[in-house]
């Protein structure tokens, strides 16, 4: 597939799948259909999801072997990762605020990190980057110890740095703002990464192998304008190690009916984090839409005058009136790519909530995917 940035993906946390033999199963039926129906015949990026227990799995006999094998046949491979649901990451089951579960304070989410980075370190063609993608660094609810953060971070960054020598791989880690996160907007994330350089031994080391996994949704909902975002964090040197190409909706919370339309958006599975911005500049954030509606009771919840839902909608359709989309931010992104050609190597479109969209935004997978590309590489024509 021809993309003039590096390299395009879709991300497999679309499709439910929490062992190896299911994750498989999902790239051997869809992954391959979206392939076919898009650029058949042309080497093809997978960006791949792996929970902790498919990670393991992967790691055990011959898996590994058999994949890399598959990949071959297919025309296919893989330079990115997506560790950021360590467990379950599908419809019907609970998801929230566990998707920030094990945060980077429990070593758990370092060694499943690690273990992530051994498999990209194999499968990663040669002269390709290798990326894994994570949270950052913990939810702001679970009010984290950040030295704990810091400590498991300069160990992974010595680790990356020993694997890339012998795997001869250049091996980074993207960790991704999200609202509510530790760090979750530009000005955050920067103040999060001194800290870390304050904490660090080596501070090249550090810039080298941890970076940022720049999600447009995310930054959108912060009210933040791409080309300032990711100028600004490249300007204080820090690694853009993946950039996710996905839409979150906005509405005028005082028209009535835009509030009677978000509501259909309220589920169970993930979190719908809401920020509420007033006249007067002050960004208000909720932590799942149930609050955000809520707020809508009180005298300072009815002055909003625009809320930004973290809700993943396919890039290529526009909600109906009166929801409105925030993907120009993606768009914004990829022109940024067009002055900036070294601006990021891995390119991935996230909307991994297929499985709780309404009814009538639903399509088959392989067919939203499909016309998700289409419109990246339309915007970039």
């Amino acid at each position: 597939m021809r993309f003039p940035h590096g390299h395009l993906a879709y991300c497999t946390n679309i499709h439910p799948a929490e062992d190896w033999a299911s994750t498989f199963r999902a790239l051997d039926l869809h992954a391959l259909r979206v392939r076919d129906l898009l650029s058949p015949g042309q080497p093809y990026a997978i960006g791949l999801r792996l929970s902790a227990k498919a990670a393991a799995e992967l790691l055990t006999g011959d898996y590994l072997l058999g994949f890399k094998d598959w990949l071959a046949a297919e025309n296919a491979y893989v330079c990115s990762l997506n560790g950021f649901p360590y467990g379950d990451f599908r419809a019907g089951t609970p998801v929230k605020r566990n998707v920030f579960r094990p945060d980077w304070t429990d070593p758990a989410r370092l060694e499943y990190t690690k273990e992530l980075f051994t498999i990209i370190s194999e499968l990663v063609p040669e002269g390709i980057e290798g990326s894994v993608s994570t949270l950052p660094g913990s939810f702001k609810e679970f009010e984290a110890d950040e030295s704990l953060i810091h400590g498991q971070l300069i160990e992974l960054a010595a680790f990356l740095d020993a694997l890339s020598d012998v795997s001869g791989r250049d091996l980074h880690l993207g960790m991704e703002p999200e609202p509510r996160g530790h760090f979750e907007n530009t000005e955050e994330t920067l103040r999060f990464f001194d800290r870390l350089l304050d904490a660090a031994p080596d501070h090249e080391q550090i810039k080298r192998r941890i970076g940022i996994n720049y999600d447009c949704c995310h930054f959108a909902l912060q009210y933040e304008d791409a080309r300032t975002s990711l100028n600004a964090l490249r300007g204080e040197g820090l690694r853009l190690s993946k950039i996710h190409l996905s839409a979150a909706l906005a509405l005028d919370p005082r028209i009535p009916e835009a509030v009677s339309a978000i509501s259909a958006f309220d589920e169970p599975t993930f979190l719908h984090q809401v920020l509420a911005r007033h006249p007067d500049g002050r960004i208000e954030r909720f932590t799942d839409l149930p609050y955000g509606l809520a707020s809508l009771e009180t005298p300072d919840g009815r002055d909003a005058e625009q809320w930004r839902v973290h809700f993943h909608i396919p890039l290529d359709a526009e909600p109906a009136e009166p929801l409105k989309s925030t993907r120009q931010h993606s768009r914004d992104a990829l022109k940024l790519a067009e002055e900036v050609p070294d601006l990021c190597s891995h390119w991935e479109i996230e909307t991994y909530t297929w499985g709780v969209l309404p009814t009538e935004m639903q399509r088959p997978v392989e067919e939203q995917i499909a016309a998700e590309y289409r419109w990246v590489l339309g915007s970039d024509a």
